[in-house]
């Protein structure tokens, strides 16, 4: 199926979203706690119903980190599932690693996507069918076949606390960064090799990702080596692992080796 008028949606949809943050200072913006500790500012909420105006019409469901969930999008077959700034922590410290990332999913599948990183000045998006583009240009997964020498894009917060040092001489070098949609989005591009959490995830952190890793020609699994369902009723999985096949697939013995 052709998703080119939905890509083009999503496209305005980021352009209005580029609008509303010219109003915000990422490094200079007061935030608040989430229950669960999870912080968020008034850029995300702003954003949240932004992007439900510019995307969503009668016949779509909404998945959103910050909409109240009421569960009727499980009835539709087309939903938007969607993190105004993936990597709030980021965004709030200054840090160059957050990212609005917009997934549509049909029937459980992501088919198109766009994650817009703005202070890298970075937009990728994607269909599943017609691959992926960086500011316009085709890009692919990395095709380096051997985890020697590989980048591969860690958790912030799990390195800080420690959880990433038993892979420290693997072989590949471990580049902590902030949100897990902006390191999917860079393995589709070929800008790094892999990436793979410790910790759940929800949809919203990476459906969009997983996306355009696969439209690029890489792939990916839940931590369990499946693969997931979206717009599911419990939005949480138990992580992932992502790479082209081959680093997959080592990345994945590698997990279970270390009993993750």
């Amino acid at each position: 199926m052709d998703y080119s008028n939905i890509l083009k949606r999503i496209e305005t949809a980021l352009a209005a979203a580029t609008e509303v943050l010219k109003d915000f200072t990422s490094g200079k913006i007061q935030s608040t706690l989430k229950k669960g500790g999870d912080p968020v500012t008034e850029a995300d909420l702003i954003l949240d119903k932004v992007l439900k105006k510019e995307l969503l019409r009668d016949t779509e469901g909404w998945l959103s980190e910050e909409t109240k969930d009421d569960f009727s999008r499980l009835k539709k077959e087309c939903v938007w599932i969607v993190d105004p700034i993936d990597g709030t922590r980021e965004f709030i410290e200054g840090i160059p690693e957050w990212c609005i990332s917009i997934a549509y999913v049909v029937n459980g599948r992501p088919e198109a996507a766009g994650i817009c990183n703005l202070a890298t000045h970075q937009t990728f998006l994607g269909t599943r069918d017609n691959g992926v583009t960086l500011n316009g240009q085709p890009v692919k997964i990395s095709q380096k076949q051997d985890l020697e020498g590989a980048t591969v894009l860690a958790s912030r917060s799990e390195v800080k606390r420690g959880q990433w040092e038993r892979f420290e001489n693997v072989g590949f070098e471990i580049i902590p960064m902030g949100s897990v949609a902006y390191k999917m989005a860079r393995l589709a591009a070929g800008l790094n090799e892999a990436t793979f959490t410790l910790v759940p995830k929800n949809e919203w952190d990476v459906a969009a990702g997983w996306l355009l890793v696969e439209a690029a020609g890489g792939k990916v699994l839940d931590k369990d080596g499946n693969p997931r369902p979206f717009n599911s009723r419990n939005p949480l999985l138990s992580g992932l692992i992502s790479a082209n096949p081959t680093l997959h697939e080592k990345l994945s013995r590698l997990c279970e080796v270390n009993h993750l």
